[in-house]
């Protein structure tokens, strides 16, 4: 099967196995999402927009802390045998706040304790993951199969906000959370199950300066450090969903748990969307992340000026579409210029530059959110993403050999000029 077809990677079994298992383990973590946010805006706060930012800090502030050293732990240990002990510890902190909730007994301190525990196994778990796509399919197929993966996590995100919220409203946000607790006995399954002697492990001797060896490795890359601040701002400023529309649905809109968990899978129209186009491209390349942040910026202002909870929902989807094709695209562009012996190492930074930007972005969401309103809430991240594409631009053209101009002919258009003069280190294609 050929890599640029959108389902390549399916051929291999153990990648089939894997996407089965990440699917229902996925279902799960978009159902518990949509419930904590309820919980925390609805049922233990009044609408507080700022504990919500919290919590989302809370959660994510793990992968800014432990980030070098998961990365380290990705590259030394087998993969396999690390992602079955992260999903095992994420399930046990989920039902231990499950068991809380149906308890009666949950508060809002608790839920911050036990965001940051489950963020804690998954700072350790995603540069994991993500570094073992590659022994799964190899490497001609990584750019599929991260596309896929996004896929996949869409299809949840499509299934799992919907289900959540007519659950919360028939049996309670904590039968929601205990579901999910029991899901991630489906990856660990798949994982178990898998032929060990199909996959391609690379693993890292020990020895010393093995961390300060990967952050010099991306120093020297300016393609990489150009990736990295498009994401930190997308992750920091754009990407605060769970918050976002939450506050949209319950102060704007004025909505009850099933219209808000519908957003979500909505939204994942349009993601589910994107991550399938992003599967068949056999090459990622930079003018597709730029075209991107151009589409959210323009997506994300209209959601904010929406006057309806309808055509607010609509405009989700061209929010999805966008902010789905700049995050896969730029992971595989990541994944498919480092050597293997660091892939851990630098998809942990990858993964703690993007997710790390949360604890400092989610709060300030929040305070905006409370402070001038929910509509301000998307409309910082259209402004962010503006920024982002300006910021990249000017870098291309100082460092990249890049050149803009307007040419004028019977059909003009703006066309991109590269210099003979190349930097040191190539960038990115941006160039058809």
């Amino acid at each position: 099967m050929r890599a640029g077809a959108t389902f390549a990677s399916l051929v291999e079994r153990n990648y089939r196995l894997f996407f089965v298992g990440a699917l229902v383990s996925n279902v799960g973590t978009w159902m518990a999402r949509t419930a904590q946010s309820w919980l925390v805006l609805v049922e233990l706060t009044d609408h507080s927009s700022t504990a919500l930012g919290y919590v989302t800090a809370a959660q994510f502030l793990p992968m800014l802390l432990f980030a070098p050293w998961a990365g380290l732990l990705a590259d030394r240990y087998p993969k396999r045998r690390v992602l079955v002990i992260t999903q095992l510890g994420m399930a046990l902190a989920q039902a231990v706040l499950a068991a809380l909730v149906l308890s009666g007994a949950v508060t809002l301190a608790q839920v911050y304790l036990l965001a940051f525990l489950t963020g804690a196994f998954a700072a350790l778990d995603a540069p994991t993951r993500q570094a073992f796509v590659a022994e799964v399919v190899g490497p001609e197929l990584v750019p599929n199969a991260v596309g896929l993966n996004s896929a996949n996590f869409n299809l949840a995100r499509l299934l799992g906000p919907g289900a959540a919220g007519l659950l919360i409203a028939v049996v309670g946000t904590g039968w929601v959370l205990a579901a999910n607790a029991l899901s991630y006995a489906a990856i660990v399954a798949s994982l178990t199950a898998m032929d060990g002697r199909r996959l391609v492990p690379v693993r890292l001797a020990r020895g010393r300066g093995q961390l300060r060896a990967g952050w010099s490795y991306v120093a020297r890359r300016p393609d990489i450090l150009l990736i990295l601040a498009i994401v930190f701002v997308q992750g920091t400023f754009g990407m605060n969903f769970q918050m976002t529309t939450a506050l949209m649905a319950t102060t704007v809109f004025g909505k009850g748990p099933g219209e808000f968990g519908l957003l979500g899978s909505i939204m994942a129209i349009g993601s589910l969307t994107a991550a399938l186009l992003v599967a068949r491209q056999a090459r990622p390349r930079l003018r597709t992340v730029l075209l991107a942040l151009a589409g959210f910026a323009a997506s994300m202002l209209a959601a904010a000026l929406a006057p309806t909870y309808e055509l607010f929902a609509v405009l989700l989807v061209p929010v999805g579409l966008s902010a789905l094709t700049i995050l896969p695209t730029c992971n595989s562009i990541v994944q498919l210029s480092v050597e293997p012996q660091l892939r851990g190492r630098v998809m942990a930074l990858y993964l703690a530059i993007f997710l790390g930007g949360t604890p400092l972005g989610s709060p300030l969401i929040g305070w905006i959110g409370d402070a001038w309103g929910a509509r301000w809430t998307l409309a910082v991240g259209s402004a962010a993403a503006v920024l982002s594409l300006a910021g990249a631009l000017v870098y291309l053209m100082v460092y990249g050999g890049v050149r803009l101009r307007y040419r004028r002919d019977r059909s003009p258009r703006l066309v991109v000029d590269v210099r003979r003069a190349a930097p040191p280190t190539p960038l990115p294609e941006i160039t058809p």
